[in-house]
């Protein structure tokens, strides 16, 4: 499948046409809004993916979804995307153009996980601390809970991961106990 090269198409050609019109900040705030409504609605993207119903239908939907809240340009657009048949990667373009903002911007994603809820003081501390290791300027911190850690946390940015959850230990000595490690090291 070419989902992944024709979704970056299309992102590069939205993100070209806003830069050119001035309209970069405007389209990222209608791309995020795009990217919620399809992480919250699994039947409005079953409706985007569906080759049964009709194109013109998909449009009055996706109009009506987001009338008023995203620009002339972004409707221009999804409507584009309807008629070229294209509508179906709609998330994957609007994910991708995300990121190619984020490149735009020097904005790196982290995505912090941890066993339990943490503060705000804690998060702000922990983005600083990236910020100066990393020598990065731009960083939007996510933060996920994820109880079978039991402890620790999962820190992933930038295609890096460091893994200091008790789960991953557990994980490690089961295959140190599997591997036998030990007894290998005694003789």
């Amino acid at each position: 499948m070419l989902h992944p090269r024709l979704a970056a198409r299309y992102a590069k050609s939205i993100i070209d046409l806003a830069v050119e019109q001035n309209q970069l900040e405007s389209l990222h705030s209608d791309l995020v809004l795009l990217q919620s409504l399809c992480k919250q609605s699994r039947e409005l993207v079953a409706v985007i993916k569906s080759p049964v119903i009709p194109a013109d239908k998909k449009i009055k939907i996706l109009d009506a979804i987001t009338n008023g809240k995203v620009s002339n340009l972004t409707t221009a657009f999804n409507q584009l995307l309807v008629k070229k048949g294209r509508e179906a990667i709609l998330p994957e373009i609007v994910d991708t153009a995300i990121e190619q903002y984020n490149a735009i911007k020097g904005i790196y994603k982290v995505k912090l996980t941890t066993a339990q809820p943490i503060s705000e003081a804690l998060k702000s501390s922990i983005e600083q601390k990236v910020k100066a290791e990393a020598g990065l300027a731009n960083i939007e911190l996510t933060t996920e809970v994820k109880d079978e850690l039991i402890g620790g946390f999962v820190l992933e940015f930038n295609n890096n991961l460091v893994d200091a959850s008790i789960l991953r230990d557990l994980k490690d000595i089961r295959k140190q106990f599997r591997d036998n490690v030990y007894i290998k090291n005694i003789r």
